[in-house]
């Protein structure tokens, strides 16, 4: 961890003009992760009343996916070793393409994704897609198929696709020559202001430093980043699209982004409603099925790869985030689901890999170690002090965030975050 994320004790001095946070740079419109739209391709001329189409290439970032003379099919290495999440540990090939993202010239929220593939028996290919919301915050990705389309909690002109290969261990992927995206408007009620998901679930350890994560990052030695058991909330590398809150029993806290998928399952989006869940609908909101297995015999005491689930684990965390909260072995813990709450003002650490922001007792740089922030991550902000002033990568800035009661961050590491009141 750099020093000057950790703590730096600078002057108290406020710093003219200096912002809280800097909106987030702009990306080439229609660049994979960008969350930026392609330009428009909507209807053909003359078809007003009928679905928007577009038909993205086969082109984007890619985690286990090769590309190649017009098709897309799971990758190995040289030595012919398959790839897949770090986190599962060899239960699944798994490849992603990242799409981009494409703004219709209509809202929509009813979006399917027919392919022309090759799908040996065994193997899956899905195309995710997800919306972008006008405060700049996007739903989870849904899966979208010809027959059973997607359908996004709001409507939106601004759609982003990833397409993911899936395989079994040692049997030959399915290959992928196109799709297509079609879009309409279906009636839905209006979506509702939900509090914030958090739940009481059984962390373990990754580890597995060197390996690579299902959003293709390399695993490095006090990583910050957490898995959970479903794509529906996989942030693109380098980013904190879907993050979560980490506290211990003890009350420190880690925000980290969710850049792998796993331990046990793959599906099991436990945080939603049974009705909105994509697997286990059986089990009530807030359990995983890897813990119902384990303590119920649910499935049988297996997961959804038939493996005997040996702990309840409902999330992974990486070395960093695991031993930064204090944990010297596996244990329950209180998850924050930070993208779930409607209302919640986001910023975005930046550190640009000197290390986590440290959350601190009072606005003062030589205060109480509260926590960690990982870099990608974002944080929930709820006011503004001024305290001790600190130089990041935002500029040089006497602002603090306060993330929680008696919790704070220095603005000169957060970016995009909205006005947000004085603390009181």
């Amino acid at each position: 961890m750099a020093a000057g994320v950790l703590a730096t004790a600078l002057t108290l001095a406020a710093v003219p003009g200096a912002p809280a946070a800097s909106a987030d740079p702009a990306a080439p419109p229609g660049s994979p992760g960008s969350g930026q739209p392609m330009p428009r391709d909507d209807r053909a001329p003359g078809d007003d009343d009928g679905p928007q189409r577009w038909a993205p290439p086969l082109a984007g970032l890619t985690t286990g996916v090769d590309v190649a003379e017009g098709t897309a099919r799971l990758s190995t290495t040289r030595d012919g070793t398959e790839t897949g999440p770090a986190a599962l540990r060899g239960a699944e090939r798994q490849g992603l393409l990242d799409l981009g993202a494409h703004q219709f010239a209509t809202p929509v929220n009813r979006i399917e994704a027919p392919v022309d593939a090759e799908v040996p028996p065994g193997t899956q290919v899905t195309v995710d897609v997800r919306g972008q919301g006008p405060d700049g915050q996007w739903t989870e990705w849904i899966p979208a198929a010809a027959g059973a389309p997607a359908i996004l909690p709001e409507p939106t002109r601004t759609v982003a696709a990833r397409l993911a290969l899936i395989a079994p261990a040692g049997v030959s992927g399915p290959v992928v020559r196109s799709l297509e995206v079609s879009a309409d408007q279906a009636p839905t009620d209006a979506r509702a202001i939900t509090p914030r998901a958090s739940y009481r679930v059984f962390a373990t350890r990754e580890g597995l430093v060197g390996g690579t994560t299902a959003n293709g990052h390399r695993i490095v030695a006090n990583d910050q980043f957490a898995a959970l058991p479903s794509r529906r909330a996989l942030s693109p590398n380098g980013k904190g699209d879907y993050s979560v809150r980490v506290c211990t029993e003890a009350g420190r806290c880690a925000t980290v982004p969710i850049w792998d998928v796993g331990p046990w399952n793959t599906k099991d989006d436990y945080w939603n409603p049974p009705g909105q869940r994509e697997q286990w609908k059986d089990l009530p909101q807030g359990r995983p099925q890897a813990q119902a297995a384990f303590e119920n015999k649910h499935n049988g005491g297996r997961d959804g790869f038939g493996r005997q689930v040996k702990n309840p684990a409902g999330i992974d965390l990486a070395d960093g985030t695991f031993y930064g909260l204090g944990l010297r072995e596996n244990a329950f813990v209180t998850v924050d689901y930070l993208w779930t709450a409607r209302s919640a003002a986001l910023g975005r650490a930046v550190t640009a890999g000197a290390g986590p922001v440290v959350e601190r007792t009072a606005a003062d740089a030589t205060a109480e170690d509260g926590g960690v922030v990982g870099d990608g991550a974002q944080v929930e902000v709820q006011c503004q002090v001024a305290g001790t002033s600190v130089e990041g990568t935002q500029g040089t800035s006497n602002l603090w965030l306060r993330t929680r009661p008696d919790h704070y961050v220095p603005a000169a590491w957060i970016q995009g975050a909205p006005p947000v009141p004085p603390c009181t």
